[in-house]
C-alpha cells in the first residue's frame, strides 16, 4: 500500500512539475513579429498587442521579420492580400503552443486582428493555449461624424456657415483629444470619420487666383492645414477613411462680398463655379488621403443645376487635382442623397467617374422604425443597386436627444434593416448631440464627454454592424458583462440594459404616430401643443414620416373617424401606442429602481441614466395624455357632445401635470432639450428669435403649456354656457395694412377684394376672401411667367418690417410654387413662412384652394424672392408686429 502511495505521489509531482514548466513557457517572453514594409496600421496594431501584454505582466516586444534570429515565442502577423478575402477579415490560429499566427485579408484586417487577440488578453489575464477564429466584418463602411457647426448661427452668416477657428471649435486642435476618440473608434472597429461643414475649403486650402476667398488668418490657416494633415495620418494608422462634408453651393464670404453674391447660391454662377473646381483640385493636392463628400443642395436648386454641378465642378475638380499630383487611383467619394435626387444624377456621373458612394438618412432625421418603407426605401434601394457601397446614415437623432439612448435591441433591429430592407453596406452614425459637439447636453461641469456618456450608442450601431446577427443570448451576455464592468456588479448590468432596452421603445412609437415630422425642426422632448396634434396640417406636416419612417398605422384624425364610423383598424392605432409606450417606460422605470441597490461603481453616472430614465416616463406619460385629449377633441367634431371635451380638458390638465414632473426632472440636469436651437426649430415653437436662441428647455415651455390649458378650460366654459370661442366671421375685422411701393416694372400693387384679379395676366378673379384680408395691398405680377419657372423677383420698398402674405395653392403640380421643405432646405425658415396661417382662405377663379403664410421682411428696399418655382399670389402687406390667428378659414378652390 505504502510503494502505491509513493506511486501516485510521484506521479502527482511529476505532473505539477510539467505544469509549472508550462506556466513558465507560457509567461516568458513574446515576441509580436512584422514584416520590415508592414504599414503603420499593421504596426499600430502589434504596438498595442504589446502593450496589452505589457500591461497583463507578459514580457513583449515588437520586432521585425529580419530581425528576429533565435525567436522562439511569439505572435506572427502577417497579409495576405488576397483579392478574395475581405481585406479587414482576419484570422488568429495556434500553430504550436509557443506560436499564434494572426493572418489579416488586408492591413485593416491585421490591425483588428492584434486588437481582437489583445482583448482576450485583456479580459483573460494571459494568451489563450490554443486559438483557431476567423471573423470579418459585414459592413465595408462604419463610422459616426463629428459637426464642425454649432448650436447657433453666427452672426451675419446663415446656416452651416462656420470657418474652422480655434475659437469655435478648439477640440479640432487639441492632439490628446483627437487620440483618445480615435483610439475609442478604431476599439469599436469603426473604420471611417466624417466632417461636417457648409464650406470647408476657405479654412484648409489655398486657391491660387482667390487668396482673398481664405476666411481666417495666415496663423489659423497653417494650424489648420497642420491638424488636418496629422488627423489624416492618424486616422490612417487606426485604419479609419477620413471624409470631409461639404454644401452646396456655400461660398466663402470674402468672395461673395467682393462679386456681390449671396453666400449661399441656387444656381450656379460662373465666379463660383471657377472658384470650388479649383477649390476641390486644391484640396485634393494638399490632402490626398482625406476623401470628399459633398452634398448637392441644400442652397442648390434643380435637377440638372444639381448634376452639372457634380459632374462638372466637383468630380472635375477631382480629376484636376489627380491630374496635378500625379494620382492615378480614384479617389471614393461619398455623395448624399439629400436635397436633390440622386437616381437622375448617379448615371451621368457614373460614367465620368466609378468611385462612388451614396448614402441616404435612415429614419429622415430621428430614430424611429426598423422597418422603414414607402419613398425612402426606394430610394435606398435604387442606390444600393448601382454596384458601388450604399450606407445608411442614422441621422441627427432629433426625437432621442437630449436623453441617454443604449437600446441594444431597437439598434440591432435597424442595423439588420439597413441591410435587408434597404440594401445598405455601411453605416454613417450621428452622435446623440450632434451640434454641441464633443460635449454633451448635461449639466456638469466641466461638460461630459459624448463618448463616456454615451459610449453604449457608438458601441451598439458599431458591434452591429461588423455583425448585425449575434446570437441574442451570447449577446445578451455581452452586454450585461460591459454594463457590469461599468457600474459594478452583474445584476445591476441586467437590470440597467433591461431599463435602456424598454425605454429605447418610447421615443420611436410617440415620434411616428404623433409628430409633425422626423425632421430636426421638431423637439420632441419638448412636448407639442393640443392644436398641433389635432391639426397638424396647419403646421406643415411631413407625410413621410409615417408614410415611410413608420410601420404602417393611423394618425390621430384616421384613427377617430374610423371609430366614429365604426370601421375596422389598420396596423399601428394611437391608442396601441400610448399603451406600448406607457408600459414600456413603466418597466424601465422598474428596472432603473432595481439596479439602485447592486450599483458600486459609477455612481454619478448611474444616477444621471436613472434620472433620464424618469424623465422618459414622464415624456411619455405627458404625450399619451395629451394624445387621449387630441382623441376626444376629434371626436367632438363628429359627436358635438360638450362631454367629450371635458374628457379633453381632464386630459390636458393630466399632460400639463406630466410635463411639471418633466421640468423638475429636468431643470438642474440638462443645459438644453436640442442640441440646434435657431428659428429653424418650429414644433413646439420656434427656437430661436432675432438670431438669438430660444424655447430650448422644459422651463421655457411649462408657462406656454400652462396657458394652453387655461385657454382650453375657457373654451369649454364658454361651450357649457352656449357660446363659442371660436372667432365668428362677422367678427373678424381686416388686418391693418403696411404701405408698400412696388418698384418692379413687371408687377404692380392691387387691393385684395372680391372681384380683383390677382395676376397681371389672367382675369381669374377671387370669388371669396378671408375677411382679415379684405382691403389689403397685393402684389400682382405674370401667372405665365412664374408657372413656367421664369418668375423675376419682384422688388418693393416698405417703411417698416413688414410681412409679405403669400398665398400658395393646394396642388402639388410643378405649375404651382410648393412650401419649402425644411427637412431639406433649412435656408427656407429664414424669413418663416413655413407653416401656413390662414388655411384656405380664398377662392379664386380655376385655381386650387390656397393657404396663406407669412413672410418677414426689413423697412427700405426688398426683393420678393421664393424657393423653388411655379405660380403663386400675393394677398397683402402688413406691418411686422400684426399677429395673424391661425384658422381655417374654409374657402374651396375656385371654379
Amino acid at each position: 500500500m505504502a510503494t502505491l502511495v509513493r506511486l501516485v505521489l510521484l506521479v502527482v509531482g511529476a505532473m505539477t512539475l510539467s505544469a509549472i514548466a508550462a506556466s513558465v513557457a507560457l509567461a516568458g517572453p513574446v515576441s509580436v513579429m512584422i514584416n520590415p514594409d508592414a504599414a503603420p496600421r499593421v504596426v499600430f496594431g502589434a504596438e498595442r498587442l504589446v502593450r496589452t501584454l505589457e500591461q497583463a505582466g507578459i514580457e513583449s516586444r515588437l520586432v521585425r521579420a529580419n530581425e528576429a534570429v533565435g525567436v522562439d515565442r511569439r505572435i506572427e502577423v502577417h497579409v495576405a492580400r488576397d483579392p478574395q478575402q475581405n481585406p479587414e477579415g482576419f484570422s488568429i490560429s495556434s500553430t504550436d503552443k509557443d506560436v499564434i499566427v494572426i493572418t489579416g485579408g488586408g492591413d485593416s484586417g491585421a490591425l483588428y486582428g492584434c486588437l481582437e487577440l489583445a482583448d482576450r488578453v485583456r479580459k483573460q489575464g494571459r494568451l489563450p493555449e490554443q486559438i483557431d477564429f476567423t471573423d470579418a466584418p459585414a459592413f465595408k463602411l462604419r463610422g459616426p461624424c463629428i459637426g464642425m457647426q454649432k448650436t447657433f448661427i453666427l452672426p451675419g452668416r446663415k446656416v452651416y456657415e462656420y470657418p474652422y477657428t480655434p475659437e469655435l471649435f478648439p477640440f479640432f486642435y487639441d492632439k490628446a483629444y483627437w487620440t483618445e476618440y480615435l483610439d475609442f473608434l478604431v476599439g469599436n472597429r469603426m473604420n471611417s470619420l466624417y466632417l461636417w461643414n457648409g464650406q470647408p475649403f476657405a479654412s484648409l486650402v489655398k486657391v491660387p487666383g482667390y487668396e482673398y476667398a481664405q476666411e481666417v488668418d495666415d496663423a489659423t490657416f497653417a494650424q489648420n492645414q497642420q491638424m488636418m494633415r496629422w488627423l489624416a495620418q492618424e486616422c490612417d494608422r487606426r485604419g479609419i477613411w477620413l471624409v470631409q462634408m461639404f454644401y452646396s453651393i456655400i461660398l466663402p464670404k470674402p468672395l461673395a462680398e467682393k462679386h456681390g453674391l449671396d453666400t449661399q447660391l441656387k444656381a450656379p454662377h460662373p465666379v463660383a463655379t471657377d472658384y470650388m473646381r479649383k477649390a476641390v483640385a486644391e484640396f485634393v493636392k494638399t490632402y490626398p488621403n482625406v476623401s470628399l463628400m459633398p452634398c448637392l443642395g441644400e442652397a442648390l436648386q434643380g435637377i440638372e443645376n444639381q448634376k452639372s454641378w457634380l459632374i462638372d465642378v466637383v468630380l472635375a475638380g477631382i480629376q484636376d487635382g489627380m491630374k496635378a499630383s500625379g494620382i492615378t487611383q480614384e479617389p471614393p467619394v461619398l455623395v448624399r442623397t439629400h436635397a436633390t435626387d440622386l437616381r437622375q444624377i448617379m448615371p451621368d456621373a457614373l460614367k465620368v467617374y466609378r468611385n462612388l458612394y451614396t448614402e441616404a438618412k435612415f429614419n429622415g432625421e430621428s430614430l424611429t422604425t426598423w422597418e422603414p418603407r414607402g419613398r425612402r426605401q426606394q430610394v435606398h434601394l435604387a442606390m444600393s443597386r448601382l454596384g458601388s457601397t450604399h450606407l445608411i446614415n442614422v441621422h441627427i437623432l432629433a426625437n432621442l436627444e437630449p436623453f441617454r439612448y443604449g437600446a441594444q435591441r431597437f439598434i440591432q433591429k435597424c442595423v439588420q434593416a439597413g441591410r435587408d430592407r434597404l440594401g445598405a453596406k455601411g453605416v454613417h452614425l450621428y452622435p446623440l448631440s450632434y451640434w454641441n459637439w464633443p460635449d454633451s447636453p448635461d449639466k456638469v461641469d466641466p461638460p461630459l464627454k459624448q463618448i463616456e456618456r454615451d459610449w453604449i450608442w457608438f458601441e451598439a450601431w458599431a458591434r452591429y454592424a461588423w455583425n448585425p446577427d449575434i446570437d441574442q443570448s451570447v449577446d445578451r451576455a455581452y452586454w450585461i458583462d460591459r454594463l457590469a464592468g461599468m457600474y459594478g456588479t452583474k445584476e445591476a448590468g441586467e437590470k440597467i440594459l433591461d431599463a435602456y432596452n424598454d425605454s429605447g421603445e418610447c421615443a420611436p412609437r410617440i415620434l411616428r404616430r404623433f409628430g409633425i415630422t422626423e425632421g430636426n425642426r421638431q423637439t420632441m422632448s419638448l412636448g407639442m401643443k393640443l392644436d398641433q396634434l389635432v391639426n397638424p396640417q396647419k403646421y406643415n406636416q411631413f407625410e413621410e414620416l409615417w408614410e415611410s419612417q413608420s410601420p404602417p398605422g393611423e394618425r390621430l384624425g384616421e384613427y377617430v373617424e374610423r371609430e366614429w364610423k365604426q370601421l375596422p383598424h389598420e396596423g399601428e392605432t394611437p391608442v396601441s401606442i400610448i399603451a406600448e409606450v406607457l408600459d414600456y417606460s413603466k418597466r424601465a422605470v422598474e428596472a432603473i429602481e432595481a439596479a439602485a441597490p447592486y450599483v458600486t461603481k459609477n455612481q454619478q453616472e448611474f444616477e444621471r441614466l436613472r434620472n433620464d430614465i424618469h424623465c422618459i416616463r414622464a415624456m411619455s406619460q405627458n404625450y399619451a395624455a395629451k394624445a387621449n385629449a387630441a382623441i376626444h377633441v376629434l371626436r367632438y367634431n363628429y359627436s358635438h357632445d360638450i362631454a367629450d371635451m371635458e374628457k379633453a380638458a381632464t386630459y390636458l390638465a393630466e399632460s400639463l401635470d406630466h410635463f411639471r414632473q418633466l421640468t423638475r426632472l429636468t431643470e438642474n440636469s440638462y443645459r438644453f432639450a436640442n442640441s440646434m436651437q435657431t428659428s429653424q426649430r418650429r414644433i413646439p415653437v420656434p427656437g430661436g428669435a432675432d438670431g438669438k436662441p430660444a424655447n430650448y428647455h422644459w422651463t421655457q415651455l411649462l408657462p406656454i403649456y400652462e396657458a394652453e390649458l387655461a385657454e382650453f378650460q375657457q373654451q369649454v366654459q364658454n361651450l357649457r354656457k352656449g357660446t363659442s370661442g371660436s372667432a365668428e366671421e362677422a367678427n373678424i375685422k381686416p388686418l391693418p395694412a403696411a404701405r408698400v411701393k412696388v418698384l418692379s416694372p413687371n408687377a404692380e400693387a392691387y387691393e385684395v377684394k372680391v372681384g380683383a384679379t390677382p395676376f397681371t395676366d389672367r382675369r381669374y378673379r377671387i370669388e371669396s376672401i378671408a375677411p382679415e384680408l379684405v382691403g389689403l395691398s397685393g402684389i400682382r405680377f405674370s401667372h405665365e411667367e412664374a408657372k413656367n419657372g421664369r418668375y423675376t423677383p419682384v422688388e418693393f420698398e416698405v417703411d417698416e418690417p413688414v410681412q409679405v402674405l403669400i398665398g400658395y395653392f393646394n396642388d402639388t403640380r410643378p405649375i404651382w410654387l410648393q412650401v419649402p421643405n425644411l427637412e431639406t432646405d433649412a435656408l427656407a425658415a429664414e424669413r418663416g413662412g413655413v407653416e401656413p396661417l390662414i388655411l384656405n382662405a380664398a377662392s379664386i377663379e380655376e385655381c386650387p384652394s390656397l393657404n396663406v403664410h407669412a413672410l418677414k421682411f426689413d423697412r427700405g428696399r426688398q426683393k420678393l424672392e421664393v424657393r423653388g418655382s411655379g405660380s403663386f399670389v400675393v394677398l397683402g402687406v402688413v406691418p411686422q408686429s400684426v399677429q395673424i390667428p391661425r384658422r381655417d378659414a374654409k374657402r374651396p378652390g375656385g371654379r
